[in-house]
């Protein structure tokens, strides 16, 4: 159960440092005064999903997951 702790310790930590990165890297969710003017219903707004800003969004959804598994699991272990 030692090694496996370990292990799953490093991924953790690993994922935290990732999922700071990923957080930090994004843009804001207001538009600011463009909004008003209609300029986020641009071509890039429409496609956002398949941009660096959605792949973006994909990836910390599914660090936070991996945090949140890696918390219960690491929980258990340390009960042990």
């Amino acid at each position: 159960m030692g090694v496996l702790r370990v292990i799953l310790t490093v991924i953790f930590v690993l994922d935290c440092i990732a999922l700071t990165v990923a957080v930090l890297m994004q843009e804001g969710k207001s538009q600011g005064l463009g909004s008003i003017a209609g300029a986020a219903d641009s071509y890039w707004g429409k496609n956002k999903g398949r941009s660096m800003e959605g792949g973006l969004v994909k990836a910390t959804t599914i660090m936070a997951v991996l945090f949140f598994v890696l918390t219960i699991l690491l929980n258990i272990l340390m009960g042990r």
